[in-house]
């Protein structure tokens, strides 16, 4: 019995639309210093649409990882806000919205290639006493992340990390918001150990409000390169469904760090 392309459909679709209370539907710290704008104002040009894409990892290049298109695309950043402006930021990174107002941005989505236990499965008897429910969790915990990568020029790289660290500091205590008119709350921002990659970098959770099936945490990280940012953001249902502790994928960050070096 074939799951497999409905649970990754369901993984892919809530990353496309990380906020809020959508997420539910699919499962029925010290960062380097961010906000001083310290480590050197950079005058070149923004990267064109094109360059980045030439920078942003691509299949093949992510161990474990599938690479391709983000399901659904990025949203407009229009009809994603918080109901407290200064927390935009943080809500935009976690749909994969580049921060601040980029000359150019380009995304990319990386799902963990794991074998999907339910795929051996012939019938419901397969998987039954239980096990149906078990094999499904098994099958969803796999991390996904969207990458984008965006340019900016003078100092709109530095101007805009420091926007979503300010956010993360401000909007610890949690807030609401909504995507395309679904609306959700996060209870809490914190910010987490960051990677330690670029030139700077911030690195947070925000949890989700999930009603019945209590808190789920989003994580997102955004470092700085020069004039270029990436900002990661990785959800694992499986993950949130069992409770278990996952992180923005290391695999992902390193493979793409290497290419903007």
């Amino acid at each position: 019995m074939k799951r497999s392309s409905g649970v990754r459909l369901c993984a892919t679709a809530a990353v496309s639309v990380l906020s809020l209370a959508l997420i539910t539907g699919c499962s029925d710290g010290g960062s380097k210093d961010s906000g001083d704008g310290k480590g050197g104002k950079s005058a070149a040009k923004a990267l064109s649409a094109a360059e980045l894409k030439q920078l942003i990892i691509a299949k093949g290049e992510v161990p474990g990882y599938k690479v391709g298109p983000v399901e659904g695309g990025i949203p407009d950043k229009t009809k994603v806000k918080s109901d407290d402006a200064q927390c935009d930021p943080v809500l935009r990174a976690l749909t994969g919205i580049a921060p601040g107002e980029p000359a150019a941005n380009t995304s990319r989505m990386a799902t963990e290639d794991k074998k999907d236990p339910t795929d051996d499965a012939t019938s419901l008897d397969d998987l039954a006493d239980g096990k149906f429910e078990d094999s499904l969790g098994e099958s969803m915990d796999l991390d996904v992340t969207v990458v984008t990568l965006s340019s900016y020029d003078g100092d709109g790289a530095e101007a805009a990390l420091k926007s979503v660290s300010d956010a993360v500091k401000g909007c610890s205590g949690g807030f609401s918001g909504e995507q395309d008119g679904e609306k959700g709350k996060f209870t809490k921002v914190a910010e987490e150990k960051s990677s330690g990659t670029g030139d700077e970098s911030v690195a947070f959770t925000a949890t989700n409000d999930a009603g019945k099936d209590g808190a789920l945490p989003l994580h997102a990280e955004v470092v700085r390169h020069g004039n270029t940012l990436a900002t990661y953001t990785t959800i694992n249902i499986g993950a949130m469904m069992s409770k278990k502790a996952y992180t923005v994928s290391a695999p992902v960050i390193k493979a793409q760090t290497a290419k903007l070096k």
